[in-house]
C-alpha cells in the first residue's frame, strides 16, 4: 500500500518534465478502430473541439496522486491535509496559467457551461446582458433563466463590425450593470474574436465582459490581466484533462455579494438553529462560497497538470506553430475538393484555431461522419455543435432547428496536441474518395 512520509508541500509537487519527454503526447495515440470489411486501423481523433484526448503527462500525474487521494477541507488526517493542499495549489497553478490579477478569484466548476451559469446566478439584479447569436448555447442561454434582460446581437461579418455592434448596443443601453459575453474562438469555424478590442469598448461604456475561452485556451495562451477581461471560463475536458472539471476566474465582487450557487457543506461558516427563526446561516467568503460539496480534487489537479504541460517544453509556441502547419494543410486540401464548402464568419483569411466545419454536396452530415468512421477510422463531429443560430446562419437556413435535418447541418474536424500529419491527410484522402475526386 502506498505511503507518503515526505512533508505535505513536497508530496504534492509534480515531477519535472524530463528532457526527452513530449509534454503534448496523448494517450489515444495507440488506439485502433474497426473498419468496414474487417480489421482495424489506427484511430484518427479529429474531434478535439468536443473533448480533447488526455495528455499522457496529465494521466501520469493523476495516477501518481491517486493513492494519496483524500477528502478536501474536511479533515485533519494526513491524506485530507495533503489533498487540501493539492487542491489549493492547483487553484494557484491555474490562476497563474491564466495570468489572473492579484485580487482575482478562481472557482472550480464542472465545465464552461457550469461556469457561465454560476456567473449568471451571481449577476446583480437588473443586469443587462449582451451576447452575439454566434455564441455556443452555454453562453447564449443561462442569462434569461436568471431573469436578466438579454440583447442578442446579430452575426457580424467582420471583427471590426463586431466591435461596432457592441459599441452601438452599449451606448444605447440604460444605466445599470451591464455584461458582455463573448467567445475567444468560435467552436464552429475556429475563428478568433477581437477580445481585447471588445473589452476596451465594453469598459469604456460601463460594461463588464466574460470571455468564453473553451475553444481558445487549448490553442492559445490567455491572460486575464493582459486582455483586461473581467472573467474567463473554460472546461478541463477541452484542455486535455478529463474528470469533469471547469474554471471560472476573475473579479470577486459580484460573486462575493451573491447568494451561494449551491447551498450545502463547504459554503457555510456557521449554521445554527434559532427557536423562533429556524435555521440561521452565515455563508463563507472567498471561493468556498460557490464551491459547496466535496470538490472534484482530481479534476482540478488534472487541469493544473494540463496547464503545466502546455507551458513547459516547447510551450504554446511549438503547439501554435504545429497547428498552423496542419491547419494550412487541411484547409488547402478542402479547397481543392469542389464538393466541399468550408464555413466561415469573417472570411478565409481570418486568424483561427484548429477547428474547421464544412459541408459536402450530396451528403447528409451525419451519414458522412458515419462513413468517415466506419470506412476510414476517422472521428469527426456532425450536427450544429450546440450553436444552432450560428450554423443556421452560415448555412443560410432560417427555419426552426427542428426543421434542420442532417442535410442542413455540417461536419467539424478539430485537432491539436498530438495530432500527426497522417490523420489530417487521411481525412482529405477519405473526402476525395467519397466525393469521387482524385487524391492530392
Amino acid at each position: 500500500m502506498p505511503t507518503c512520509t515526505a512533508p505535505l508541500s513536497s508530496a504534492v509537487n509534480s515531477a519535472p518534465l524530463s528532457a526527452d519527454a513530449d509534454p503534448h503526447a496523448v494517450l489515444s495515440a495507440a488506439v485502433t478502430a474497426p473498419v468496414a470489411g474487417g480489421g482495424e486501423i489506427g484511430y484518427a481523433a479529429l474531434d478535439y473541439a468536443a473533448s480533447a484526448p488526455v495528455l499522457r503527462r496529465v494521466w501520469d500525474e493523476v495516477a501518481g496522486y491517486a493513492p494519496l487521494y483524500g477528502s478536501v477541507h474536511r479533515g485533519a488526517g494526513h491524506l485530507s491535509r495533503l489533498s487540501t493542499e493539492l487542491f489549493e495549489r492547483s487553484r494557484a497553478t491555474v490562476a497563474g496559467f491564466l495570468g489572473c490579477r492579484t485580487d482575482d478569484q478562481l472557482w472550480f466548476t464542472r465545465s464552461t457551461t457550469d461556469s457561465l451559469n454560476l456567473l449568471a446566478a451571481a449577476l446583480p439584479a437588473g443586469t443587462r446582458v449582451f451576447v452575439f447569436e454566434t455564441e455556443h448555447h452555454a453562453a447564449l442561454l443561462p442569462w434569461a433563466r436568471h431573469g436578466h434582460a438579454v440583447t442578442c446581437l446579430p452575426t457580424p461579418e467582420t471583427p471590426e463590425s463586431a466591435v461596432r455592434a457592441v459599441e452601438s448596443a452599449l451606448a444605447g443601453a440604460p444605466e445599470g450593470p451591464k455584461l458582455l459575453c463573448v467567445t475567444g474562438a468560435s467552436n464552429v469555424t475556429g475563428e478568433l474574436w477581437p477580445v481585447a478590442e471588445l473589452t476596451a469598448v465594453a469598459h469604456r461604456l460601463g460594461a463588464r465582459i466574460v470571455l468564453d475561452a473553451a475553444q481558445l485556451v487549448p490553442h492559445r495562451p490567455v491572460s486575464v490581466a493582459d486582455l483586461d477581461v473581467d472573467w474567463v471560463a473554460f472546461s478541463g475536458h477541452k484542455l486535455y484533462a478529463p474528470f469533469g472539471a471547469g474554471v471560472l476566474a476573475g473579479r470577486a465582487d459580484w460573486l462575493a455579494a451573491a447568494p451561494p450557487y449551491l447551498a450545502g457543506g463547504g459554503a457555510t461558516r456557521v449554521v445554527s438553529r434559532d427557536p423562533h427563526e429556524g435555521l440561521r446561516v452565515e455563508w463563507a467568503d472567498g471561493e468556498a462560497r460557490h464551491e459547496a460539496g466535496s470538490p472534484n480534487v482530481i479534476g482540478a489537479f488534472a487541469i493544473a497538470a494540463a496547464c503545466r504541460a502546455l507551458t513547459e517544453g516547447p510551450g504554446y509556441d511549438g503547439l501554435v506553430a504545429r497547428e498552423r502547419e496542419l491547419l494550412g494543410t487541411l484547409r488547402a486540401g478542402l479547397g481543392r475538393l469542389p464538393a466541399v464548402t468550408e464555413l466561415s464568419l469573417f472570411g478565409g483569411r481570418s486568424e483561427r484555431v484548429a477547428v474547421v466545419s464544412f459541408t459536402v454536396d450530396g451528403w447528409d452530415s451525419a451519414e458522412l461522419a458515419r462513413a468517415l468512421s466506419d470506412r476510414y477510422g476517422i472521428g469527426v463531429r456532425s450536427g450544429m455543435f450546440c450553436a444552432q443560430p450560428l450554423v443556421r446562419r452560415l448555412l443560410r437556413s432560417e427555419g426552426p432547428a427542428d426543421d434542420c435535418g442532417g442535410a442542413l447541418q455540417a461536419v467539424r474536424a478539430s485537432f491539436g496536441a498530438g495530432t500527426p500529419d497522417e490523420h489530417v491527410q487521411r481525412l482529405l484522402d477519405a473526402l476525395a474518395d467519397l466525393t469521387g475526386r482524385p487524391r492530392g
